[in-house]
C-alpha cells in the first residue's frame, strides 16, 4: 500500500486506521509525506519537530517505509507538474503497491497539486498496472473548505472497517501535539473520532474511514465470502 500525505498529519488523519488493518492482515505501506512547514514561513524548530512527530506516529501504526520530500509547505502550486508527477512515479516503480491511497482534491492547493500528479502517477500504464485500487481519503478540514456544489463534495462509495484501531488510530494522531488541539478545534481528537463514528454508521460498524474509489480493477470472486460456500463433493 502506498499512502500519499501532502503533510505529515493528513494520512493519520484520512486512513491510520486503514493502514493499521492493512499491516495486521500482512501487508506493507509505505508512507510519501510531500510537503512540510518550513521556514521562512514557519519557525525551523517546527520543521523537525513535526518530522519526529510524523516518524512517532507511522512506528505506532506499522508503517514499513516512510518518505519524506520535505517540499514546502503551500508551496507546492508552485512546483511545476512535472517534477511533482516524477517524484510519485518513482514511489509506484520503487514499491510496486496494490492499492493507492491518495487526499481528495480538496480546498487545500497542496492536497490539489498531490491530487492531481497521484492521479498521473496511478494511471494503468507502466508499473501503474498493477494496482488494484485506487482511492481517496478524507481530510479533516481541508475537505470541507470546498465550495459547495461549485467544487467536488466528498461523498464517500467506500467504508473500511476501523473498529478494531480506532483507540490507536487517536493516540497516532496525539504524536502530533505541533498540530492538533482541543474541542471544538477541528483536528482535535475528538472531532476525528466523531467523524470516524459517522462513517461507521453509514456502513453499519461502529467507526470507519471513508473513502471515494477512483478506479478499481477487482474480480468478482474477490468479494466472495468463503463462509457462505458449502460443498458437496459427494453429489454430481
Amino acid at each position: 500500500m502506498l499512502v500519499i500525505s501532502p503533510h505529515p498529519d493528513d494520512c493519520i488523519l484520512g486512513a491510520a486506521g486503514t493502514m493499521m488493518r492493512f499491516v495486521k492482515a500482512g501487508g506493507e505501506v509505505t508512507v510519501l509525506t510531500v510537503a512540510i512547514q518550513q521556514p521562512s514561513l514557519y519557525p525551523e524548530e517546527l520543521f523537525h519537530c513535526i518530522i519526529e512527530e510524523a516518524k512517532n506516529a507511522h512506528a505506532m501504526i506499522g508503517v514499513k517505509e516512510s518518505i519524506f520530500l520535505n517540499k514546502p509547505a503551500l508551496s507546492l502550486g508552485q512546483m511545476p507538474h512535472i517534477e511533482l508527477n516524477q517524484y510519485i512515479e518513482d514511489c509506484v516503480e520503487k514499491g510496486c503497491p496494490t492499492i493507492a491511497l491518495i487526499p481528495f482534491f480538496d480546498r487545500h492547493i497542496d492536497h490539489r497539486a498531490c491530487f492531481d500528479s497521484a492521479m498521473v502517477a496511478c494511471r494503468p500504464i507502466g508499473r501503474g498496472r498493477g494496482i488494484d485500487l485506487v482511492a481517496a481519503y478524507e481530510v479533516l478540514s481541508s475537505t470541507y473548505y470546498n465550495a459547495p456544489h461549485l467544487e467536488p463534495n466528498f461523498t464517500p462509495n467506500w467504508i473500511v472497517d476501523i473498529s478494531d484501531s480506532i483507540d490507536t488510530k487517536i493516540e497516532a494522531l496525539k504524536c502530533f501535539s505541533s498540530q492538533i488541539d482541543e474541542i471544538p478545534h477541528r483536528r482535535s481528537a475528538e472531532a476525528v473520532k466523531a467523524l470516524a463514528l459517522f462513517r461507521g454508521s453509514q456502513a453499519g460498524v461502529a467507526f470507519g474511514e471513508g473513502y471515494h474509489i477512483l478506479r478499481m480493477q477487482a474480480p468478482p470472486e474477490t468479494f466472495i465470502d468463503p463462509s457462505r460456500i458449502v460443498r458437496d463433493f459427494g453429489k454430481t
